[in-house]
């Protein structure tokens, strides 16, 4: 790992050296706004002991599973100790998996839907990942932290106030961080807006929009070679029949509280959602997927406005069932200009003054400039290798050896329980205000006021 290791404060500074639940119910809006017990110490830049080596388990072996122990397996000083899963066909790709790699096979835990809380009780592991659906993260990572471990989530990290609640008291008891593993914030892209944001290219910042536009139909149809529906097909398409609103924020509302400081000084205060008709899950079914009997009810598209405590707004979108080509969005606008992405292209003040020109400055060529003058510490120290190893063009290996760089120097991790609440609350939030008419939610202040200090 590096020798020269960056601190929390330094990282979210973004340096540029180049030069479970099955219905939210009541559990949305603002029943669970308050915190569920008194506050303990906070968990906001506490750093992990250091570490020679971080061992880790991991919870759910299917493909999101398989991408991340691929990424771990090629970071220095990793050692996967343990897997749990229930599906045979996965336990057996891991074995092979960890064979190719001429690695140790890792203790498996494949008895039933409970053996993973054995998992958390093995006394070798560091560090746990857990990748399975939404309605177990929170239950499985508070198992985690109970038996004294870290644990890295996917997201989103919790699906009702009282969850993300739960999480926060939890880390904050145990004194072990649980971290949202939003990998979208280590994108290349994601990571020199940050370093942008912080140098000041941008002026005040007044406003970002963030969205996670992915066309889904396939993947919430997917079936086996054996004519199955796979596990991400069933649980994931469960959730349309079930709620409606924004069912999954945290891939653009990540980074840009990241560009925005949020809990560095400014914090997310109130949302306001309103969602589309339901229609293309629907449509779908009756033209290739006949028979199911299914009803959705999670409108096509959700579109929710967040304001910060500084004023500050995001704008915030959801469609996973749209015809519609990917975008996350990723815009932040200020005094002094804008980044906007998909495509990429940057808007400066100053330039436009100069060149007399109100456009944007895009395509390769012309952007190439501010990317050698501002890519981010991490992506030029293991770029290359994140590019050759790493899913989703590197920034999953990214987010894994920063982590890990994390543990082993003993540094604060970059996003912390707070981040994993607060990016996780608009899930809950946006179905209470849909069922609402668009009334106005509160968004928790799960730091207790500690959001109001510099990193």
């Amino acid at each position: 790992m590096s020798q020269t290791p960056i601190s929390r404060r330094f990282f979210l500074q973004a340096s540029a050296l180049a030069g479970a639940s099955a219905t939210l119910g009541a559990a949305s809006g603002s029943q669970g706004a308050t915190p569920p017990k008194e506050a303990l110490e906070t968990m906001m830049g506490v750093p992990f002991p250091k570490h020679d080596k971080v061992r880790i388990g991991v919870i759910g072996a299917g493909r999101r599973g398989q991408s991340v122990m691929s990424d771990l397996l090629n970071v220095p000083k990793v050692e996967i100790r343990a897997v749990c899963d229930i599906d045979p066909r996965q336990i057996e790709q891991t074995k092979k998996r960890f064979a190719r790699k001429g690695l140790p096979e890792p203790r498996l835990y494949t008895k039933d839907g409970r053996d993973y809380e054995n998992l958390c009780k093995q006394d070798d592991l560091d560090f746990i990942f857990i990748a399975t659906p939404w309605e177990w993260h929170t239950e499985m990572a508070l198992c985690a932290m109970n038996q004294g471990k870290h644990v890295g989530v996917e997201v989103p990290a919790g699906v009702t106030l009282p969850q993300l609640w739960e999480l926060v008291r939890t880390s904050e008891r145990t004194r072990k961080h649980c971290m949202m593993m939003e990998n979208c914030c280590y994108g290349d892209n994601e990571m020199m807006v940050l370093a942008m944001a912080r140098q000041g290219l941008f002026g005040t910042i007044t406003h970002g929009e963030a969205a996670y536009i992915h066309d889904l139909r396939m993947v919430m149809n997917e079936k086996d070679p054996e004519g199955r529906y796979v596990s991400e097909a069933t649980w994931r398409r469960a959730w349309h029949t079930r709620e409606n609103g924004n069912l999954y924020p945290t891939h653009g509302l990540g980074p840009v509280c990241w560009y925005m400081g949020i809990h560095q000084g400014d914090r997310l205060d109130s949302l306001v959602s309103m969602s589309s008709l339901e229609a293309s899950l629907s449509e779908d079914q009756a033209t290739r997927f006949k028979g199911r009997g299914e009803t959705f009810v999670c409108g096509d598209i959700n579109t929710s406005i967040l304001r910060t405590v500084k004023g500050r707004t995001i704008l915030l979108q959801h469609d996973t069932v749209s015809p519609r080509p990917y975008t996350r969005h990723n815009l932040i606008q200020g005094t002094k200009g804008a980044f906007a992405d998909y495509p990429e292209r940057l808007y400066l003040d100053d330039v436009a003054k100069k060149t007399k020109k109100h456009e944007w400055i895009e395509g390769e060529e012309a952007l190439k400039p501010y990317r050698e003058q501002y890519v981010h510490e991490l992506w030029k120290r293991v770029g290359e290798l994140a590019r050759k190893n790493g899913g989703h063009g590197g920034m999953d290996y990214i987010m894994c050896y920063r982590v890990v760089e994390c543990m082993l120097e003993g540094l604060a991790p970059d996003f912390n329980v707070y981040d994993a609440a607060a990016w996780s609350a608009p899930f809950p939030l946006s179905v209470a205000s849909v069922k609402g008419g668009g009334s106005l939610q509160k968004v928790p202040d799960f730091t207790n006021g500690h959001w109001d200090r510099k990193a």
